[in-house]
């Protein structure tokens, strides 16, 4: 018994931990300046959600708080990041960090993702307190 425990101690604990987020992984300011065209249509993020589902939740978790393989996107380092800036990650993705590139999706759909993502924070953020 000792020794299973010695051997599956690391396997869970690994599980348990998120990835980090990448500090130096920026968005070039003319791709981060970019606005999402779709931003005034709320009709269209339950696209997002469902693209999330299909393309990222492998990794970042069906509610997006991250896994072993992948940072936690409802943390404030990615809420406040521009449009452009997450539209640029989703597109070229991080080959060093294990981001695929999700640039052969249409670009609604990845727009789609954005609005996603804002959900995801906005889910995650703290009720404002009342006085």
């Amino acid at each position: 018994l000792a020794i299973a425990l010695i051997v599956i101690a690391p396997v869970l604990a690994q599980d348990v931990r998120v990835r980090e987020h990448d500090p130096d992984w920026r968005a070039p300011a003319d791709r981060a300046s970019r606005a999402n065209p779709l931003a005034n249509h709320a009709d269209l993020a339950a696209g997002g959600r469902k693209l999330f589902g299909q393309r990222c939740s492998s990794c970042h978790g069906d509610d997006g708080r991250g896994t072993a393989k992948a940072p936690d996107l409802t943390q404030p380092a990615v809420g406040v990041q521009s449009d452009g800036a997450l539209f640029w990650k989703i597109s070229g993705g991080n080959a060093h960090k294990g981001m695929p590139a999700f640039s052969f999706l249409p670009r609604a759909q990845r727009w789609q993702l954005v609005m996603h993502l804002r959900a995801l924070a906005d889910a995650a953020a703290p009720a404002p307190m009342s006085n």
